[in-house]
């Protein structure tokens, strides 16, 4: 077997990573600091002089964390007794076993991107709740409602547009529907600009009528496998099969969370699909990420809107979860800093629940991160190969580019990028639809085992258990 891509890492000077956990990362240590200090007179309101104590607790040991990053300390196993803490160390006792006598233990500089970002994101919540009383406060819930309430303009536009849309859907034709299908998928797609993370913590929310940015925004999307999409998900509703599952791994909440809701909803409204299941954060995650928290205020605040169509989506999201047509997940696998292809080893429970989907959408470049290990892939290299054995079903990445990792792209086309554009890999700009398809049966030879390239196979010929 070829050797594997060596993993990004914060070493490379220069490098995207690098400027992450150099400058990034202690930028947003610095803002849930000052968060915390800001709220001193909330915290000795609600809980007296304990609520204050917490808060200088909660400071110091942030402000210590901060300090161990930005001089390169050793990363230390965590403490706290959680669900999660034996996983976490494990995995921090596996990254010292990949590194030799002369390189010492994992520093914040010399481990991999993915598992020193994703450290730095769980050592400031075991720094929150080692401070009780204010142990579920969440420092990031302010940045992620600012983005939703200056968002409006947009998602009075979104929602309007919904509406009218379903009001007429019956009486679409089917390219009619595959078109609105593609330019909701596409609105999700760019969605995932607002990012708190990349932006440090800054504003980043959607001030643009997206609905009618499309058209001008289609001619910077990378991969486009949109078609498989609607093939599969179209040929699935002519089979009149009684349970349709789209699952979607969400990524920010604020606007994006709004794009990816009314997605769901047109997918129920048009009969894509029967059951939409979201799978969420357990704590608070790269700034902007979506917690079961996120995922009801979205919603409330969506009900009670003075606006009639957003107010009337907001009425029947929340029918939808009442009934069970929408179903919320979390699981603790999803802020563990391992790559998806260990995930039935990890977690089979949750790779067993992701089986049940028809399709599942990963929004966003952390799952795409994870989804290909973080690692140094060639261009070309086939996102089915880069998946790894990784495919408890068909699955689509729907990413706007944000890190120094792309596969699946036509040879020369990356090469050509950067000689014109240095930085498309991180701005944003950029994004895909990556789609990997439906495999068929191969007991002889797994599939997991073998490069499939681009073959793509009906929902009919995928294999069932």
């Amino acid at each position: 077997m070829a050797e594997l891509p060596s993993f990004l890492s914060a070493k490379d000077v220069g490098s995207f990573a690098y400027l992450t956990i150099k400058d990034r990362t202690p930028q947003i240590l610095t803002r849930a600091i000052d968060t915390l200090h800001r709220h001193k007179n909330e915290f000795f309101e609600n809980h007296g002089e304990e609520g204050v104590e917490a808060e200088k607790k909660a400071i110091s040991l942030l402000s210590k964390l901060r300090n161990e990053l930005q001089t390169d300390k050793p990363i230390v196993p965590l403490v706290e007794d959680c669900a999660d803490t034996d996983l976490w160390n494990r995995h921090l006792e596996y990254q010292r076993s990949l590194l030799s006598e002369s390189d010492g233990q994992p520093s914040w500089f010399r481990s991999p991107w993915l598992f020193a970002e994703c450290y730095m994101y769980r050592r400031l919540h075991e720094a929150i709740i080692q401070s009780p009383p204010i142990n579920d406060f969440d420092v990031f819930k302010e940045s992620k409602d600012q983005n939703f309430f200056e968002s409006q303009e947009s998602v009075i536009a979104l929602c309007t547009h919904l509406q009218e849309l379903i009001r007429t859907i019956e009486d679409l034709d089917e390219n009619q529907l595959k078109n609105e299908f593609f330019k909701l998928l596409q609105i999700s797609l760019w969605g995932n600009k607002c990012d708190l993370s990349l932006s440090g913590g800054e504003s980043s929310s959607q001030k643009t009528d997206i609905v009618n940015s499309v058209d001008d925004l289609k001619r910077f999307i990378l991969v486009n496998d949109m078609e498989h999409l609607w093939s599969l998900l179209s040929k699935r509703k002519k089979t009149r099969k009684e349970v349709s599952r789209v699952y979607i791994i969400l990524d920010n909440s604020g606007f994006e969370l709004v794009t990816d809701l009314v997605l769901a909803d047109f997918l129920l409204s048009s009969k894509l699909a029967t059951e939409i299941h979201f799978h969420g954060k357990t704590i608070p995650w790269f700034v902007s990420d979506t917690t079961v928290r996120d995922f009801n205020w979205v919603i409330t605040q969506m009900k009670h809107c003075n606006h009639k169509w957003v107010s009337r989506c907001g009425v029947g999201w929340e029918n939808y979860v009442r009934v069970g047509r929408w179903v919320y997940h979390d699981h603790i696998f999803w802020t563990l800093p391992h790559e998806y292809s260990a995930m039935l080893q990890v977690a089979p429970d949750l790779y067993a629940e992701l089986q049940k989907a028809c399709l599942i959408l990963f929004k966003g470049d952390l799952n795409y991160r994870k989804l290909t290990g973080d690692r140094k892939w060639d261009f070309t290299v086939p996102f089915h190969q880069a998946l790894r054995g990784f495919h408890p079903a068909p699955l689509c990445s729907i990413r706007t580019l944000k890190a120094e990792i792309q596969v699946g792209l036509q040879p020369g086309q990356g090469e050509q990028l950067t000689a014109s554009e240095p930085n498309w890999l991180t701005t944003g700009k950029y994004g895909i639809f990556q789609f990997d398809g439906p495999l068929r049966c191969d007991f002889g030879n797994p599939a997991g085992e073998k490069d499939l390239g681009s073959t793509f196979f009906s929902p009919e010929e995928q294999c069932v258990d």
